[in-house]
């Protein structure tokens, strides 16, 4: 599976079978959409903007679509009260690789989610904060939970995009998540084979 980051919370990933888009709101936010029809569009938030796609997730539920098992499970979103749930985390396995999309949500999960979630070997993790998201100390409590083999953090400051809340830069975020990154890459195929057992941060620049 390869993994290409388009800014805000907007990635692709391309399995052998099949093309997924998830969180595509690039438009609201003063850049072009990138879903096309024939990929399968996932929104972690209802809120954001439905696309045509060949297959569309907006919710809790388990679906298989071109050999791709995508499960969403049900989260508090970041600005949530208690008990309430309008984000949806979602994981995506295939090509012998499973990743985690994380959202907006609170930065904690319960022993249900992290079953639900399983063990994963990439998590997409937003870490731009303000209130509006996770920052980099939630992204981390997250990840601790967690517990991938890499994290792609998301959602932070851009020139480039127009935030309805502007977003931590980068490089605080990753400060107070306390790793160093080990690469930065233009997009990021996963080799299974080449996954270790200790958490790498790895940062893909934005197409």
């Amino acid at each position: 599976m390869e993994l290409t980051y388009y800014g805000a919370n907007c990635v692709r990933l391309a399995a052998k079978k099949a093309q997924i888009v998830v969180d595509d709101n690039l438009k609201d936010l003063g850049m072009k959409s990138v879903t096309k029809p024939t990929d399968i569009s996932l929104r972690t938030n209802p809120a954001f903007p439905e696309h045509e796609a060949a297959f569309r997730a907006e919710m809790p539920g388990e679906y298989e679509v071109s050999g791709v098992v995508i499960r969403g499970i049900a989260a508090r979103g970041h600005m949530d009260e208690e008990g309430k749930h309008t984000a949806t985390i979602y994981t995506v396995q295939a090509d012998d690789t499973k990743v985690v999309v994380l959202g907006h949500i609170f930065p904690e999960l319960s022993e249900d989610q992290l079953e639900a979630i399983g063990i994963v070997d990439v998590a997409i993790v937003p870490v731009g904060g303000m209130g509006y998201t996770l920052d980099g100390s939630g992204a981390l409590n997250v990840i601790k939970q967690i517990e991938p083999k890499v994290v792609i953090p998301t959602h932070y400051s851009d020139k480039a995009i127009s935030y309805e809340v502007p977003q931590a830069a980068l490089a605080d975020a990753v400060k107070n998540l306390g790793m160093e990154v080990a690469e930065t890459l233009g997009k990021y195929k996963i080799k299974p084979s080449e996954l270790s057992d200790s958490t790498r941060l790895i940062v893909l620049e934005r197409q």
